[in-house]
């Protein structure tokens, strides 16, 4: 039997998917150490979306590249972990700071990745499997902890009251202004990323919201407020406004994982909405370019599709994407047809209605 640490540390200051697809992790330990407290370091434009889980007991927001930069952010940190006298850290990001910190904490049982760049400073090392899902290498940490690899599972987002009736604000003044919006099927597209060669073009957004509407879909643009300019871009492609309902920034991220739990089916770039809807059980058609599934960050819900143009020989050109096409064509995101998105779509429609 392994003996229940009393508090546990879980650090993750990555991106905000990787982040999202560690939660299923803190589940299990939840559910193994249903006494023990669960703080979670992790990024501050993050911090509300993993508070709001029901298995996470505290959140201590780290922002490393802002007020909490250079060294003596990290020192601040560090004594913030010592006063707290943790037992168990477990560290699924792989940087030197984030081995470093909890080392410094004085948290006498330290569990990361052994291709880690602080790999030294952790009591336990678990071997990282570049080829499994990010899910599986997340929980295949918690081996030494628990005594065994528990199997997959998937995160399951929580929702605070003020988020439900937010989202619920949103969709009440896109009915009055559209009358009908509400009750058409609602398909959700996210058409912005960090990295510039994630998106497919505007245009294309454009072009399938525009089908969807006139198929009789109300469609509703996420994002975060930098993408408002670009949902207004694809609105105006689509020509057909009347059932195009541009939600970007103006909700938290729980706030669109609950418009997005109202929606019949995403359709995302390879960006973090791809897992929030798999938080909240929403199918997902994910379009893949520059990256691939094999890095570990495809979808994994039961009706979720990917669309990606296979045998491009250059493709991956980089684990997380970037901002110029290597070699100038793009033709991994623009060969991407619309055609095949919208069948995609109706595919997955048609199968819950026959469900």
């Amino acid at each position: 039997m392994i003996a229940a640490p009393e508090r546990i540390l879980i650090f993750h200051t990555a991106f905000i998917g990787d982040i999202l697809l560690m939660l299923p992790m803190v589940q299990i330990l939840r559910r193994q150490f249903p006494k023990s407290s669960i703080t979670v370091v992790t990024r501050p434009d993050v911090a509300e979306l993993v508070r709001a889980h029901p298995a996470v007991t505290d959140v201590v927001p780290y922002d490393k590249k802002g007020k909490h930069s250079g060294v003596g952010g990290l020192l601040t940190l560090a004594r913030q972990l010592r006063e707290r006298r943790f037992d168990l850290a477990v560290v699924p990001h792989r940087s030197l700071r984030s081995a470093l910190v909890v080392f410094m904490g004085q948290i006498p049982r330290r569990v990361g990745f052994s291709n880690s760049a602080g790999a030294l400073l952790f009591t336990d090392r678990v071997k990282y499997h570049a080829g499994d899902h990010e899910i599986d290498r997340d929980i295949r940490l918690l081996q030494p902890v628990v005594g065994f690899t528990p199997g997959r599972e998937l995160p399951a987002l929580g929702i605070p009251d003020a988020d439900v009736r937010a989202a619920a604000s949103i969709l009440s003044a896109a009915e009055q202004r559209h009358p009908g919006f509400t009750r058409r099927p609602v398909i959700a597209l996210a058409p912005g990323s960090v990295w510039s060669t994630k998106r497919w073009p505007a245009a294309s957004y454009g072009e399938l919201a525009g089908k969807l509407a006139r198929d009789g879909c109300s469609v509703i643009l996420l994002g975060a407020a930098r993408d408002r300019d670009l949902c207004e871009e694809v609105i105006q492609t689509a020509a057909h406004d009347d059932a195009i309902l541009n939600a970007a920034g103006t909700t938290s991220l729980t706030g669109t994982g609950e418009l997005l739990r109202r929606s019949r089916v995403l359709v995302s770039n390879d960006s973090a909405p791809v897992h929030i809807a798999l938080g909240v059980g929403t199918p997902v058609i994910a379009l893949f370019g520059p990256t691939v599934p094999a890095i570990g960050f495809a979808p994994v819900g039961p009706h979720d599709r990917l669309v990606e143009v296979a045998g491009l020989p250059c493709r991956p050109c980089n684990i997380h994407g970037g901002n110029e096409c290597p070699i100038g064509s793009f033709e991994c995101m623009r060969g991407i047809s619309v055609v095949r998105v919208l069948s995609a779509v109706h595919a997955i429609i048609s199968g819950q209605r026959a469900g």
